[in-house]
């Protein structure tokens, strides 16, 4: 099985990512009750490190500052997070009140909503800067041919032949459904997505292959798709993704969106505390445990 990680990861490794990602995988599979993998057979697809910054060859990368965003992606990705934290974590995040409906490019506008995402459960110990990163690694993904290019390869190539089980966590859950809707992992027939933003607009909008009538093409093979998230995790602005990804066999039986069916996407919620978006915590949850398990099982 592999997992693809998420934002964040630039100054990570393969190997130093693989550890704790494999322990919390089969810790969650183990408190499921499910079959235990080998950590051996618990592989991590790496491309963190297309995202760190080469001064001699990058102009720009991680050195820009939330002012110096232009006002498009990372604005209105910031003010729909923003506005999501608050209406979740009203104790700690106040609304984004008048901004929200700012129609001037005002770069301000983003470093009030990191400073405000900074105080929710979604972010904890996360700072200014380092949430603006994560803002820029999505927005490069996806208008950045090149960049896409790039880490759709290296994610394709960790997905190996008989991997039978993908999961993907915020970025990486819509790296690794682009790589399995173009081929990739030819035997893999579960799909695990853990704090995925596929549903949000900005991302839903530039999937490849494009959605078609407002319906995501559904991943070749896979068979059970499990989506689970925190409520609290503001990257997965749409919890439900079912409805939203349809296989051919949904669509000629006209299913609906509550179906449980193993060609449905079946939503299930987790509670990660304090840190919500935490791959860890996603992991070594029961629920994202049973999914696994079932899927090594079948």
């Amino acid at each position: 099985m592999t997992v693809v990680h998420g934002v964040g990861q630039q100054f990570s490794g393969p190997g130093l990512l693989r550890s704790p990602v494999a322990d919390a995988l089969r810790d969650g599979v183990e408190i499921a009750g499910g079959p235990v993998p080998g950590t051996r057979d618990i592989g991590v697809a790496f491309y963190g490190d297309l995202f760190r910054r080469q001064p001699d060859r990058d102009k720009g990368g991680e050195t820009r500052d939330p002012d110096e965003a232009d006002g498009d992606f990372e604005r209105q990705l910031a003010l729909l997070w923003w506005s999501r934290a608050a209406d979740v974590d009203p104790h700690n995040v106040q609304p984004p009140g008048d901004l929200a409906g700012a129609k001037a490019r005002t770069p301000r506008t983003v470093k009030a909503a990191l400073r405000s995402l900074s105080m929710s459960r979604f972010a904890t110990r996360l700072t200014e800067p380092v949430l603006f990163r994560l803002l820029s690694q999505v927005r490069d993904y996806l208008t950045d041919d090149d960049m896409r290019r790039q880490v759709l390869g290296r994610v394709s190539e960790g997905i190996g032949a008989d991997t039978r089980v993908v999961v993907g966590h915020s970025l990486g859950s819509v790296i690794a459904y682009e790589a399995l809707c173009a081929g990739a992992g030819p035997s893999v027939r579960t799909f695990v997505t853990l704090g995925s933003p596929l549903g949000i607009p900005l991302v839903f909008d530039r999937l490849t292959p494009a959605p078609r009538d407002g319906v995501g093409a559904w991943p070749h093979g896979v068979q059970r798709w499990t989506n689970i998230c925190d409520p609290y995790d503001v990257v997965a602005l749409r919890e439900k993704l079912s409805g939203v990804f349809r296989s051919r066999e949904e669509d000629v039986r006209d299913v609906s969106l509550d179906d449980d069916s193993s060609s449905a996407v079946k939503d299930r919620k987790v509670d990660n505390g304090w840190r919500a978006h935490d791959l860890g915590r996603y992991l070594t949850a029961s629920v994202t445990g049973r999914a696994i398990g079932e899927g090594l099982a079948s």
